[in-house]
C-alpha cells in the first residue's frame, strides 16, 4: 500500500509542546535547587500559565488535530482503539488521557504556585489575595502535585518508548517536523493567523493576570517611632 505525507501538527502546537517541555524541566530544576533560583521558578511559572492558556484556546480553534474535539477520548473511540479498529491520526484515545491529564496537572501546579509561599525567599504573586493559612495549604498541594507530575511524565515517556520499540511508530518526529507518513488521512486544516493571534493574546492576558502586576501597590510601612533623646 502506497503512503503519503500529511501535515499533522501545526507550528503553534509544536512550539507549545517543546516550550512546555523546556519550562517544566526548568521549573523542576529551579524548584529542587531553591535559593536564588526561586525567583526564576516564579517567572517560569508565569510563562507556563501563558502556554497553558494558549493551548486551551488553540484546542478550540486551532488546526484539525490540535483541537480537543478531534481527540477527546469518548467510550466509543476507546473501544475501537482497544479492538484495533481506530484509524485516526494525532493523539489516539489512550494518549488523549495523557494529554488532558498532563495539561490539568500542570495547570494545577501553576495555579497553586501563584498563591504559595516557602516561608523563606518566595511568595506567589497572588498570595496576598488569600489568607496565610490557605496559602500554606496550597503550598502543600503544590508539592504533592509535583510528585504526581513526575509520575505522569514518566508514563508519558514510557508510552513514547513503547510505540517506538514495540509498535515501530515514531511519535517524536512528527512533533518536530509537523509531518507524518501514512497510508490514509488528510492534512490538518484551519488554525490560521487570526486564530493564532487570538490564542496568543489569551495566553499573554493569562500570564499578565497571574503576575499580579495589576494589583495596587501595598501601602508604605508606618514611620518608625522616634526614640526620646533623654
Amino acid at each position: 500500500m502506497s503512503s503519503k505525507r500529511i501535515r499533522l501538527w501545526d507550528l503553534p502546537t509544536r512550539l507549545f509542546h517543546w516550550g512546555l517541555v523546556l519550562c517544566v524541566v526548568a521549573s523542576i530544576i529551579s524548584g529542587q535547587l531553591g535559593g536564588n533560583l526561586m525567583e526564576w521558578h516564579g517567572r517560569i511559572g508565569l510563562l507556563i500559565v501563558g502556554l497553558v492558556a494558549f493551548r486551551l484556546a488553540w484546542g478550540l480553534f486551532g488546526s484539525t488535530y490540535a483541537r480537543f474535539a478531534q481527540f477527546f477520548p469518548t467510550p466509543a473511540k476507546v473501544r475501537a482503539y482497544l479492538k484495533g479498529e481506530w484509524k485516526g491520526h494525532g493523539h489516539n484515545p489512550l494518549g488523549a488521557f495523557s494529554v488532558f491529564g498532563l495539561l490539568g496537572l500542570v495547570a494545577l501546579q501553576v495555579l497553586t504556585g501563584l498563591f504559595s509561599n516557602d516561608d523563606i525567599a518566595f511568595v506567589g504573586p497572588l498570595a496576598d489575595l488569600i489568607s496565610r493559612d490557605l496559602s500554606n495549604r496550597l503550598t502543600g498541594l503544590h508539592h504533592l502535585a509535583s510528585n504526581l507530575l513526575f509520575v505522569l511524565i514518566g508514563l508519558h515517556l514510557a508510552a513514547i518508548a513503547f510505540y517506538a520499540h514495540v509498535k515501530k511508530e515514531n511519535l517524536v518526529k512528527p512533533m518536530v517536523t509537523g509531518w507524518k507518513e501514512t497510508a490514509h488521512g488528510e492534512s490538518a486544516k484551519g488554525g490560521g493567523l487570526v486564530a493564532f493571534i487570538a490564542a496568543l493574546l489569551i495566553g499573554c492576558c493569562a500570564a499578565y493576570g497571574a503576575s499580579g502586576a495589576w494589583l495596587p501597590e501595598p501601602p508604605p510601612p508606618p514611620p518608625a517611632a522616634e526614640t526620646p533623646n533623654w
